[in-house]
């Protein structure tokens, strides 16, 4: 069973409804592409690369998908094209498989400390608006969550973990703007540790203009809060926003140099047709894709279930 239970029908509904944009743009496109075709010949390959490529899976993805779809062409001799779909969708769960994108389980039991995730990304992706919906799902699990608004380069940012503190009901530790961030995740685990918290979530500031600051601000808060509990950070989560299709590549490899990043959430992948960057990063980072976001409600961020996000792409 996933942390946020199993996947329900109610859950698949959400996730159909949430990539709608990119199954229509994608599936359209492939229709068009195999009009008039009777089997997968270069051509519709060349097509397919196009779609795929347009579609923010990423040129490197494309081309290994193209590649596998290429000896399965040549080693059945004919495949028609009513076969594409079926194939097209295997194969992207393959490589998914192969990237490390199993099913996330975490224990959040049978420590003596809090689990502490540590989250980063730049400003404008949903950062704060992930934090906050993973505290009320870690809650309505019924653990108990602490949040740190280490992220004292903005006011603003402060202000709006406030607001998701207040709406999820559960305790934040802040400080004035300005302040001293590794202070903050210090001060937010050791609140934590006397209240007898499960999980903590650190936000971070995400200014890319200036690496080497990021750098040594993010390791400097890592090294703080190992005082308190020597595991921590359990989790770096890079929080990205799907929408933004290739600009999401550059961030991830911007904060992979920056620093260790063990897993993913993709974001507002309801409102725009690049899904596909799903597939393409996952493929590229082989870290683990988490979470993705796909509307505005609490529950709309979802644990990322490779076989159903595939599943939806291809019903």
């Amino acid at each position: 069973m996933g942390i946020f239970g199993i996947f329900s029908k109610e859950k698949k509904d959400h996730l159909d409804k949430g990539l709608t944009k990119t199954k229509t743009s994608v599936f359209s496109k492939i229709s068009r592409a195999i009009a008039g075709k009777s089997k997968v010949d270069d051509e519709v390959l060349d097509n397919l690369e196009e779609i795929l490529i347009t579609s923010d899976v990423g040129v490197d993805t494309t081309l290994k998908i193209i590649e596998r779809i290429e000896k399965r062409v040549s080693k059945d001799k004919y495949l028609g094209t009513s076969e594409l779909n079926r194939i097209l969708k295997e194969e992207i769960e393959n490589l998914l498989e192969e990237n490390h994108s199993s099913d996330i389980r975490i224990d959040f039991d049978g420590g003596d400390y809090p689990y502490v995730i540590m989250v980063v990304g730049v400003n404008g992706v949903g950062k704060t608006t992930t934090i906050g919906k993973l505290a009320y799902q870690f809650k309505t699990l019924g653990k108990k969550v602490y949040l740190g608004a280490a992220d004292t380069f903005r006011a603003a940012a402060i202000d709006q973990l406030v607001v998701w503190s207040e709406r999820v009901d559960v305790p934040i530790v802040k400080q004035k703007m300005g302040s001293d961030p590794a202070s903050v995740a210090y001060d937010t685990l050791k609140s934590a540790i006397a209240n007898k918290a499960d999980i903590v979530i650190i936000d971070t500031a995400g200014r890319l203009h200036n690496k080497i600051n990021l750098m040594n601000e993010l390791t400097k808060i890592k090294n703080v809060m190992k005082k308190l509990i020597p595991e921590a950070p359990h989790e770096v989560l890079l929080v990205l926003d799907g929408s933004t299709g290739q600009n999401a590549f550059e961030q991830a490899k911007q904060f992979t140099k920056a620093t260790e990043v063990s897993s993913l959430a993709l974001t507002k992948l309801d409102g725009t047709a690049k899904g596909g960057v799903v597939i393409g990063i996952s493929d590229q980072f082989k870290i683990p894709v988490k979470y993705i976001g796909i509307g505005e409600q609490m529950e709309d961020l979802q644990i990322f279930n490779k076989k159903e996000f595939v599943d939806s792409l291809f019903s």
